[in-house]
């Protein structure tokens, strides 16, 4: 289902929240041996939308009258409203093992069980904020074979 917003975005305040570069995010990854990379599941689906703000929402079909609870992800400021919640939910965690990008979360460490560690404190708090991770968009990382010296093998 695909709802037109144009109307709505042309005479919305455009909210200005700064997404992090990906390539300074990239640049700090690749000082890292391990990784969790976790794919949110359809990000702004999991916003919800306050009850006041839930009729500029409101859609209409043939049979009947429909509201989104939940942001849809064609509002215009619906990107940095995500981002904004993410940064909120996980600011104790930026910068020391993790960042955050839209609906993209890298964990990063150099030693694997501090790395499952911090997954484990990744996953806990997505579980208290019911968070929802995509398994299928997630990947799990360890070093790379040609980086390995042949000594240590």
């Amino acid at each position: 289902m695909c709802i037109d917003y144009r109307k709505s975005n042309s005479i919305s305040r455009n909210e200005h929240f700064p997404v992090p570069f990906i390539d300074q995010i990239l640049e700090k990854l690749a000082r890292q041996s391990f990784f969790g990379f976790l794919g949110g599941y359809f990000g702004c689906n999991q916003i919800p939308v306050y009850p006041e703000d839930q009729e500029k929402m409101t859609f209409t079909c043939p049979s009947s009258t429909f509201v989104f609870r939940m942001m849809p992800f064609r509002l215009c400021n619906a990107p940095s409203r995500f981002q904004r919640r993410m940064m909120a939910i996980f600011f104790d965690y930026i910068d020391n093992f993790m960042e955050v990008f839209m609906d993209d979360f890298y964990v990063f460490c150099s030693f694997f069980d501090v790395c499952l560690a911090n997954l484990s404190t990744v996953f806990k708090r997505c579980e208290e904020v019911n968070l929802v991770l995509s398994w299928e968009k997630s990947l799990f990382h360890g070093p790379r074979r040609d980086c390995v010296d042949s000594q240590s093998v």
